[in-house]
Order: C-alpha cells, then structure tokens, then sequence
C-alpha cells in the first residue's frame, strides 16, 4: 500500500491539512506530521540550533491517520518524518489558506516542506487555495486531482503545484495545466514604519493585492477561476 505523509505550514488543527487528509486516505496510508501552530513564510527553513518536539495527537478528525505534531517548521516535518515516522512514496503539502503562485513560492512553508520531499527524491504536491474560506472548487475536485497527480511522474527537485481557485463551483472555468510561475507574487509588500521612543524604527508587512498577471501563468489562471497545475523546481 502506497504511504503518504502530509503537511502544512498553517498547523495540525487547520481545515485545509484535515481536508487533504480525509481525501488522500483513499489512496494509501496516511501520515499527518504537521506544525503545532502557523508556521506560515518558513520557506525550507529547517532547526538547526535546539531540538524538536513532536506529540501524538489522539483526536485528529480523520479515522485512521497517524498524526503528530511538532515544534519544528514545515520543512522540519517532512526531514524527521521521512528519516524516523514513515518511508513515504509521496508527501502532500497543504491545502495552503493563500494561493501560492509566483514568487511566493520563495516563501512559503507549504511549498518549502514540499521541496523538501523533492530533495530526498520523493514524490512531491503542494496544494494552496484563496484565503477567504471558498472550497467549492477544491472539494470538487481535489480528490481527482489527487489520484491523478500521485500517479504523474517527476524529475528530482520538482514538485507539482496546485492551485485551486476562490471562486463558487458556477463560475469555475476549468483546468489549466503547465502553468509557469508568475513574475512577481500575489501580494505587492510595503513596510510602514513608526519611530520608537529610543530612535529606532518599528516596521511591520503590509500587502495590497497584486491583480496583474502574466498569460500561461500560475497567478494569472488562479484570478481568471482556473485551476492552476505546474511543475516547479527547486527554488533554493
């Protein structure tokens, strides 16, 4: 039986780790080894400096899945599960809250943890969706894409990327496959800043979305209600 292990960057207990889970145990025996909390833009961030923890958890909401969770990143999660939970034939990141296209995928522990299966020459899918609670399109569709992605070959370094768009099921258009990365991110960022009392400066992120898109594009079929599927190397 094929085994697989799954995580996120949005910790153990969010709804898109439970919905990719409770769709990929119909294709093998499912491992959940995931953040204890968000551990979102870790990219492949991995400890190096203190140890990690990891604890059973007894009331994951999927019947039949070994789950964990542990004090370590993303990234953290697929090294230690592959060398001492589960040999895995495949690893599944997701399902991200935020798309993750362009270069966000710098960034992301979604896409980082992913990566970090494609360098142990595993089978790698990083799934992510719009950030504002519409699954219409993924719950659709993910367990096909599931059955169909897992049997896909890869190179080494890649993974695929999937990206459901946050759109009602009515207004989907389809799926768009050889998606490239888009030139730039979905988010245009801007620091604002105060001046602390001692003379420094506070900053903190601040993101407006970015609406332009290139044509064949991973972003651009997201924001036009496709479903985005590409390969994408190792960016690191």
């Amino acid at each position: 039986m094929r085994k697989i292990l799954i995580t996120n960057d949005d910790g153990i207990y969010a709804d898109g780790i439970v919905r990719l889970a409770r769709a990929a145990v119909k294709f093998g025996e499912v491992w959940v080894i995931a953040p204890d909390g968000q551990r979102s833009a870790m990219s492949h961030y991995i400890t190096l400096h203190t140890h990690i923890d990891a604890h059973k958890v007894h009331d994951f909401p999927v019947e039949g899945v070994h789950a964990y969770k542990s004090t370590g990143t993303p990234a953290d999660c697929v090294r230690f599960g592959l060398l001492n939970f589960v040999q895995a034939d495949a690893v599944l990141t997701g399902i991200n809250f935020g798309y993750n296209c362009g270069t966000d995928l710098q960034y992301s522990g979604t896409a980082g943890a992913a990566f970090e299966a494609a360098v142990e020459g595993v089978h790698a899918i990083a799934f992510s969706e719009g950030a504002h609670g519409v699954h219409e399109v993924s719950d659709r569709y993910l367990e096909q894409l599931l059955g169909e992605y897992l049997e896909k070959p890869l190179e080494r370094n890649t993974i695929w990327n999937i990206n459901f768009p946050e759109c009602a099921l009515e207004d989907f258009k389809g799926i768009l496959t050889g998606r490239t990365v888009a030139h730039g991110g979905y988010y245009r960022d801007s620091y604002p800043y105060e001046t602390l009392p001692d003379g420094g400066i506070r900053m903190t992120i601040h993101g407006e979305k970015e609406v332009r898109a290139q044509e064949g594009s991973d972003y651009r079929a997201c924001v036009e209600n496709y479903i985005s599927v590409g390969v994408v190397r190792n960016l690191g």
